[in-house]
């Protein structure tokens, strides 16, 4: 049930009906939405609601959807239920576009998924498309819609002496104008012109009688008169019968078409309703879109919570007027808080906001979707009361309060669980003490009822009472007292303030009154008005700081997803330099080797004699310097430093070993026992002492290692034996090498220091490291700007030693420590 009458004038969706009538394609569907109504059955909201926002998605997702020749037949189909009526020809053109319109809806829907638009697809899919019916009017009209003369072989004979008898007028009317021109009756550029259907000549009216025939009309001067030659009369008067002859002919076929289709025209009659459906559900569709609604979360009993909700037509509005914007509201109904009183200054939004209830609680039980917020929830009312505005009546009797108390005695008496009841301005109209009692009253009993609604008042009673009372929740409409402007807004759980006296004062009421008016208002209505200011003010502050807070985080976050494209952008760049710094290195360790292998091969055709090797050593020694010139910058400084020493020691260690005659090219026999081998990575000699598999066991002085084979690399006697001795006149290795075992510490601290001083270090400890056989290491070179990060994983990644590294984990360091695991 709807109260008053005129609900739908009160909560404005009757300019919401005139919106969607205006975007229907045709008279059908136009009243339709004129008939749209109300419904209070949970299954009838979900059905017409979910064919709505299923057609939102086709007009936003989808392409091809039929929307041409929606067409409202069912006048012409109820004309010819009489035997022997026909239809008109456009009649029929109508109905045969509207039909294949239909086809086309069924076939757009029968080629979707059955779960896409559920809805839409279970209503289509009980529509006929009536084949028979088309094909009859296929016969007999064109794609213009226009009779055929194949219709029958009666019609096709009359239009075609039609057309030879129209030709021959035509023909001998031409050779009278131009006889008459070569007489000079007729100026030489007057033509043919037509008159009552007929073909005739214009003539002066002084040479009238010089051509023989009948005056059909004159000019209004009465200087020129219409002849029809008497000599074309009778073909004329044949032309006329014929077009007689065609009319009958034509009445006879669509007769013969009505007699056809006479038995579906009440299933034709549903198919055309269905079309007319269709253009409703695509304006409400249109609509929807044009607002931003969506189908909310349905529930069978009576409830809301609305986020974000707004007017429609404020919405609308406001798209007009640059600048503006409605401020969205959060509204919850629910059982423990039912019935919410809003309070606080005129002109604040109070009405607005029991309106915004109304009217898209209204216009969800008549199918439509509504501007609320993703995850709204609403229930279904059986009744929708509404008491607003002025309903005074001279002709009745009545004053505005009476017509107030005659709403609330409807509201008392019809109201339920199942009702959602929306009252403006409550109490008021008469004196304030007795009328604030009355709504007490009223307002109690509606409660015991377990009514749904939105009340607004600025009786403070009420406002107390919705205090101590369970079922109902005070509500405040912000206002800015600094400002003195409203801001639109509700804050559900307490009460509002009028600010009377802020309005009064920004007017300019003088002081004295103001002063005189408090002291009448009382100390105890004053201070709580106070208090509720006070507290809307602390709320506005504290909701300030929390969106301050929320602005910076999402600034923050902002910065931290920069920061992450750009160290991203960085280890691509980092990439693409160490991938260019490699080509460009092959190119120069080609050139070494030839360098190498020319240098060889003078040496030995000099037969290692010493100034000749010295030369050569000395165009080596220069090739060098330009090889280590040319090491891209990129690299990095250390990148480089090392590449230059591989290739220097490389480089040396082929000419010493081609010096003491031993020949390079000769294939080298498998490590054993016994054999003098050296660290690659640290240069350190020592022997093998066994050998199983892929490991090798070597001695340094006193102490052994346990490694990968292809961690040493072969040395002649000499070599060993002058590294040994070396290491002899430098006793610090045997010494050192207990010391450090034990006080070897598996992490150091970088941080702080140069690029250049760290990568040292750094280096010093992966060699100590490997010296006294520990795996797990640790470098704390901190986060800062990262390029101390970057540039010792850099080194790290050119050494063969390190099996991996890695960032340790988040609670002791992350990425301010880089964790490394040897391959030893």
């Amino acid at each position: 049930m709807i109260y008053p009458e005129n609900f739908e004038n009160k909560v404005g969706f009757d300019r919401i009906r005139e919106l969607i009538e205006a975007t229907c394609m045709s008279p059908l569907g136009k009243s339709k939405a004129g008939s749209i109504s109300f419904m209070n059955s949970y299954n009838d909201v979900l059905r017409e609601i979910s064919k709505t926002f299923e057609f939102q998605q086709i007009i936003n997702f989808e392409e091809g959807f039929p929307s041409d020749h929606y067409y409202d037949v069912t006048i012409g189909l109820n004309k010819i239920r009489i035997v022997g009526s026909f239809p008109d020809v456009h009649e029929v053109f109508d109905l045969k576009r509207s039909l294949e319109t239909i086809r086309a809806i069924l076939n757009f829907f029968k080629n979707k998924e059955a779960n896409k638009y559920p809805e839409l697809i279970l209503y289509s899919c009980s529509v006929k498309t009536f084949p028979f019916v088309l094909d009859s009017i296929d016969r007999i009209i064109d794609r213009n819609g226009e009779i055929k003369d194949n219709a029958s072989m009666k019609l096709k004979d009359i239009r075609s002496d039609l057309q030879s008898k129209t030709s021959s007028v035509s023909k001998r009317l031409q050779a009278i104008l131009k006889q008459a021109q070569t007489d000079g009756i007729v100026e030489k550029d007057i033509s043919v012109a037509i008159r009552n259907g007929r073909g005739v000549i214009p003539v002066s009216a002084y040479d009238k009688r010089k051509i023989t025939g009948l005056v059909h009309d004159q000019s209004a001067s009465g200087k020129t008169v219409y002849i029809e030659p008497s000599e074309i009369v009778e073909l004329n008067n044949d032309i006329i019968e014929l077009e007689y002859e065609e009319r009958r002919e034509i009445v006879r076929i669509l007769t013969t078409l009505a007699d056809e289709i006479r038995p579906y025209i009440d299933e034709l009659v549903l198919s055309n309703d269905f079309l007319g459906e269709i253009d409703l559900i695509r304006a409400k569709a249109l609509f929807g879109i044009q607002l931003g609604s969506i189908k909310p979360i349905l529930v069978q009993n009576p409830y809301l919570s609305w986020k974000k909700a707004i007017h429609p037509l404020l919405h609308l509005s406001f798209i007009k007027t640059p600048g503006r914007k409605v401020v969205p509201l959060d509204i919850q109904l629910n059982d423990d808080d039912r019935i919410l009183l809003i309070s606080g200054p005129n002109a604040g939004g109070k009405s607005v906001c029991l309106k915004t209830v109304g009217l898209l609680q209204y216009m969800l039980q008549c199918g439509l979707t509504i501007p609320v917020g993703e995850g709204s929830e609403t229930g279904i009312f059986r009744n929708i009361f509404i008491d607003i505005g002025d309903e005074q009546s001279i002709d009745n009797d009545l004053s505005t309060y009476s017509s107030h108390l005659i709403n609330m005695k409807h509201f008392i008496k019809s109201a339920s669980d199942e009702t959602l009841i929306m009252i403006d301005e409550f109490g008021t109209g008469t004196e304030p003490l007795l009328g604030g009692a009355i709504a007490e009253a009223i307002l109690g009993e509606l409660n015991s009822r377990k009514v749904y609604g939105v009340i607004t008042t600025h009786y403070t009673n009420l406002k107390h009472f919705a205090s101590l009372t369970s079922g109902i929740i005070n509500g405040a409409m912000a206002f800015d007292n600094h400002l003195m402007q409203p801001l639109f807004q509700l804050y559900i759980g307490r009460p509002g303030s009028s600010f009377a006296f802020e309005i009064a004062r920004k007017i300019g009421l003088p002081e004295g009154i103001l002063n005189e008016a408090s002291k009448k208002a009382g100390v105890e209505n004053i201070n709580f008005d106070r208090n509720l200011k006070d507290i809307a003010r602390d709320k506005r502050y504290w909701e300030k700081k929390r969106q301050t807070i929320r602005d910076r985080e999402k600034k923050l976050e902002e910065l931290i997803q920069d920061y992450e494209k750009e160290l991203s952008g960085n280890k691509s760049l980092r990439k693409e330099i160490i991938s260019k710094a490699k080509d460009e290195a092959h190119v120069i360790l080609r050139d070494s080797n030839k360098m190498i292998e020319n240098t060889i091969r003078q040496i030995k055709e000099a037969q290692a004699e010493k100034g000749k090797t010295k030369d050569v050593r000395q165009q080596f020694e220069e090739f060098k310097n330009t090889v280590s010139m040319d090491i891209p910058y990129e690299t990095t400084a250390i990148d480089a430093k090392i590449k230059k020493l591989k290739e220097k020691g490389k480089i040396i260690r082929s000419i010493k070993t081609y010096e003491q005659k031993v020949i390079i090219n000769k294939p080298l026999e498998p490590l054993k026992k016994g054999d003098p081998v050296r660290m690659k990575d640290t240069l350190v000699a020592g022997e093998i002492i066994e050998i199983r598999e892929n490991i090798v066991l070597v001695g340094f002085g006193n102490a052994t290692l346990r490694m990968p084979i292809d961690k040493v690399e072969r040395l002649t006697r000499n070599e060993f034996r002058n590294q040994k001795l070396a290491s002899q006149n430098n006793t610090v290795l045997n010494h050192d090498l207990t010391e450090k075992r034990i006080n070897f510490k598996p992490d150091i601290d970088v941080r702080g220091m140069r690029g250049e001083e760290a990568l040292a270090l750094v280096q010093s400890f992966i060699d100590d490291a490997i010296i006294v056989q520990y795996r797990n290491l640790r470098i704390l070179h901190g986060k800062g700007t990262g390029i101390l990060r970057l540039l010792i994983r850099q080194y790290l990644a050119t050494l063969n030693i390190v099996k991996l590294y890695r960032d340790e984990h988040v609670e002791f360091g992350g990425a301010g420590i880089t964790v490394i695991e040897l391959d030893i």
